[in-house]
């Protein structure tokens, strides 16, 4: 005969159902249910309050037919380009630097790290400091006795988006190459010795054999790193607060000054769903790769 479940049983049972719920509660209505809205806003007359009229793409269409809209996306692409190329050029060659077994790793990879670990405010207000002319970098190389030298990008509107990638990648460079180092970590040495005896030189050992093995890694680091570039709010806030002028204007920074500064929440809400649909464009190939690659290792 069946011994009937006890009580206690049955709470053992569900416990982690129980525990769960007011986290998968809060994602979903903090999340997704925002998300939601956001949407229904992006398609009403919503102005300086939300509005639940239909007006179909009138947002998207005034959102597409904005200067400042155009500048902060073609902003955004020359940022991530940037971003990208020289963050994972830099990272990949600190990780084979410190996967040679130099000394004092430790201390090495902590230095490398510890940008990754303040925020993009604090980040931005202290390269806002370094960059200023009359406080930072020119300051200092004049107090030297170099009078002429000119380091004044952060405030030219033609250059000031480039100290936004000089302090985008002084941040995120060691989190790139932590993720370098675990996967050069991850690769058998024997792979490496049988190339040696073959006569291939190190050189062309990681550039032929190695690098190509870091494929995932290489994956990982462009989703986050693209998914950081997308959100860049908090640090151009901090850095050079979207000026001088529009020059350093973001989508993020965009939808903020749309919805909270020139009370156009319908078309910030669109400027939203254009950052969502980017980040749903990067992020669903990559993870429809790693289940594809799951299911065939099974």
């Amino acid at each position: 005969m069946q011994k009937p479940i006890s009580l206690k049983d049955r709470l053992a049972a569900w416990l982690p159902q129980l525990v769960l719920t007011p986290s998968i509660l809060a994602v979903f209505v903090g999340v997704y249910l925002f998300i939601a809205w956001t949407a229904v806003i992006s398609f009403s007359s919503s102005k300086m309050l939300p509005r639940y009229d239909f007006v179909g793409l009138e947002q998207y269409i005034r959102l597409w037919s904005t200067p400042r809209w155009i500048t902060a996306v073609e902003n955004l692409f020359l940022f991530t380009v940037l971003f990208l190329a020289i963050t994972i050029a830099v990272g990949l060659f600190m990780a084979i630097l410190l996967d040679q077994k130099v000394r004092a790793e430790g201390v090495l990879r902590a230095v490398y790290l510890y940008p990754m670990a303040l925020s993009f405010i604090v980040t931005g207000t202290a390269w806002k400091w370094i960059l200023n002319p009359s406080l930072g970098i020119q300051k200092v190389v004049n107090d030297l006795g170099w009078h002429s030298f000119v380091f004044d990008w952060i405030t030219r509107p033609e250059f000031a988006i480039y100290c936004v990638v000089i302090a985008a990648v002084w941040q995120s460079t060691g989190f790139a190459m932590a993720i370098f180092l675990a996967g050069l970590r991850g690769i058998d040495n024997s792979i490496i010795k049988a190339a040696q005896i073959e006569g291939a030189s190190l050189t062309r050992i990681y550039l032929s054999i190695i690098v190509p093995m870091l494929r995932p890694a290489f994956l990982s680091v462009i989703v986050l790193l693209s998914y950081i570039s997308i959100k860049s709010f908090d640090l151009v806030l901090a850095l050079t607060n979207a000026g001088p002028g529009s020059a350093t204007e973001m989508p993020s920074t965009f939808m903020f000054s749309a919805t909270f500064r020139r009370n156009q929440m319908g078309v910030g809400a669109a400027s939203a769903m254009m950052m969502l649909m980017t980040v749903a464009a990067i992020i669903i190939p990559y993870l429809y790769s790693e289940l594809k690659e799951d299911r065939n290792g099974h």
